[in-house]
């Protein structure tokens, strides 16, 4: 169960995405608009993020910018609109947001999204409080983690890697920073895993083809690596 916010200014999008999450077990928390999304935010600390794009007083994408630049974006955030161009959703994505949903909104792309995301927030929280095993076997004050001692997720094995034991990632950064990191170990993971197909990554990440694509060429990621033959 998960505490989830929705920031929607149509009344009757905020209500079926609420009942469609309450459903699943998660709390949810209702926002119109960016001044309620804020004090939300401030308040209960959600687990993820569902925001419109376009919003009467501060539309989403000038949200995402302001919790980025004051280092607020401590949460996955799922950018959502009817109407937005590509540049757009991936103007989102470069500013730190998850993934994108086009309205009118699928119950099994909305399901698939948001699970995705909470997971990147488990592995989040895993990485923010590492077990007594995990702290003893580190050097003190190196902001060095290494998530394979607690999650297999991180440091999987790519196929045409050789023998990968563990995958270090360095917290004494800038979050940005951080994140590009694991966003680019997690792509070449999975690139490798279904051997640099697009398709398969895109199903498996739960991005559009397009926005994926501009996601690995801004994160630099090879987009040969793990391609079979």
């Amino acid at each position: 169960m998960a505490n989830i916010l929705v920031v929607d200014d149509e009344h009757g999008i905020r209500d079926l995405l609420s009942e469609i999450l309450n459903d699943e077990g998660h709390n949810v928390e209702l926002a119109e608009n960016a001044a309620q999304a804020r004090a939300a935010r401030q308040k209960n600390r959600p687990d993820l993020v569902l925001l419109d794009i376009w919003m009467p007083d501060t539309d989403g994408v000038t949200l995402l910018k302001e919790w980025a630049s004051a280092g607020l974006l401590t949460m996955p955030v799922i950018m959502m609109s009817g109407h937005a161009t590509i540049d757009t959703a991936v103007e989102a994505t470069r500013i730190g947001a998850q993934s994108f949903l086009e309205k009118p909104i699928t119950l099994q792309k909305l399901l698939k999204a948001v699970s995705q995301a909470l997971t990147i927030t488990a592995l989040r929280k895993a990485a923010a409080t590492p077990s007594a095993d995990v702290m003893a076997r580190q050097p003190h004050n190196t902001g060095l983690y290494a998530p394979s001692t607690v999650t297999g997720i991180i440091s999987a094995e790519p196929a045409d890697s050789g023998p990968q034991v563990r995958q270090i990632f360095e917290l004494n950064k800038p979050l940005r920073d951080a994140r590009d990191e694991f966003e680019k170990a997690y792509f070449e993971f999975h690139l490798a895993q279904e051997g640099g197909s697009m398709t398969r990554v895109a199903e498996k990440t739960g991005l559009e083809r397009t926005h994926l694509y501009r996601k690995l060429k801004q994160l630099g990621v090879d987009l040969t690596r793990g391609k079979r033959g």
